[in-house]
């Protein structure tokens, strides 16, 4: 591992440990010279790969035989900020340890240690590779759809951009509500590079996005969409809740004359306090506008008149989603017809009346004519016996 060019007579030493730390003496002729080699050894805990919220620990570690006191050490992250880590106490002072927790995706990239010492003068950094394996999306994120809509969630990961070089797994996860059971919608992993993907129940990953989409979205697909992945038994995640929108009317068809119809707007979970629902028609006036009370998922407006209605979902004065409902107005002759049918409904009922009134009085008169011939035959009866007694 060590080699003298001739020439310069440098001695070079590769691949240096901590036993190669110690005095080297350079003797030619009359002349000694020596020199004193330090060597450290930095530790980077998990390899240099991490989750959001792990810590980071670092050891650093000298020659027991030839330690120097009183190093100064300071840590760099990937922004050139310093960070104050939590140094632990060790017996003796050749290794000193250090804690930087919570890291985030943010502190990705190259850190620095470094070290520095009076006497004698050293002034050494050391540098590493940081990578915190996670999302680009927010830990939550609020995703707003039309019913039938078609609607694509995507979770943009970011082991690609930070080189991660470790294997790891992850899933999709959906619940429609908090309380309710998550139901397992796909399974995919990460190969660590230069080894196959043996695993058949789930799907290979080759991108860094993870997309699940929804045709035609209904009502009941609304919830919490969750993906997340797993390394070294940890877990990290990032959650989309999806917010469904749909409109209908009550009664359902056209708008009879003199008639009235209600119009419903709803969504499928409580909105935020800054959100609401509006009810608008199209050239219409701010007396045909009918906006949710806060909290509120439903907003309900009465039409006697036809026209186009928009409903409008808006978040912090921002319009996220729109559905319309157009009112129609019955023709002329489906009127008539409707009130034709009213009409002679009601003839229909009162013709029926009157012959129920009709029937009943007829059966009371032939009830009536049969007690008199039953009284006549047993007058008949009664004087027939008196001649027979004579």
């Amino acid at each position: 591992r060590s080699e003298i060019n001739r020439s310069t007579k440098h001695l070079k030493v590769s691949n240096l440990s901590l036993s190669d730390a110690g005095i080297y003496t350079c003797e030619y002729d009359s002349h000694t010279v020596s020199i004193s080699l330090h060597v450290f050894k930095l530790t980077i805990s998990s390899d240099g790969h991490f989750l959001p919220n792990d810590t980071l620990k670092l050891t650093l570690v000298q020659n027991p035989s030839h330690p120097l006191h009183n190093l100064s050490i300071t840590l760099f992250n990937s922004n050139n900020a310093i960070v104050r880590p939590k140094f632990l106490p060790i017996r003796g002072s050749q290794e000193y340890m250090l804690e930087s927790e919570k890291l985030k995706t943010t502190d990705n990239g190259t850190w620095v240690c470094h070290i520095h010492s009076d006497s004698p003068l050293i002034n050494q950094n050391v540098s590493f590779d940081v990578k915190v394996l996670g999302f680009q999306n927010p830990d939550l994120e609020v995703k707003y759809a039309t019913i039938d809509s078609t609607v694509i969630l995507a979770w943009h990961m970011n082991f690609q951009n930070i080189k991660w070089e470790k294997g790891f797994t992850g899933q999709v996860n959906w619940k429609q509500q908090e309380s309710a059971t998550s139901h397992k919608l796909r399974e995919f992993s990460v190969t660590e590079p230069g080894k196959q993907h043996r695993t058949e129940s789930s799907h290979h990953l080759t991108e860094s996005v993870m997309k699940v989409e929804l045709p035609k979205v209904r009502f009941n697909d609304s919830g919490q969409y969750q993906c997340q992945l797993e390394y070294n038994r940890k877990y990290v995640q990032s959650k989309i809740e999806l917010v469904v929108m749909k409109v209908s009317a009550n009664p359902v068809g056209p708008l009879l004359r003199g008639g009235k119809v209600t119009l419903i707007c709803q969504v499928s979970s409580p909105l935020p306090s800054k959100a609401h629902l509006c009810w608008e028609r199209e050239n219409g006036t701010q007396k045909d506008v009918k906006k949710s009370k806060q909290h509120e998922v439903k907003v309900e407006v009465n039409v006697s008149t036809a026209g186009l209605w928009n409903c409008h979902l808006i978040v912090d004065d921002d319009r996220k989603i729109s559905l319309n409902y157009t009112v129609e107005e019955a023709s002329v002759w489906i009127s008539y017809v409707a009130i034709g049918a009213g009409v002679g409904g009601s003839l229909l009922v009162f013709g029926l009346a009157c012959l129920c009134i009709i029937s009943g009085l007829r059966w009371q008169r032939r009830r009536q004519r049969a007690k008199r011939m039953i009284r006549a035959r047993q007058y008949l009866l009664e004087n027939k016996t008196c001649q027979c007694q004579q």
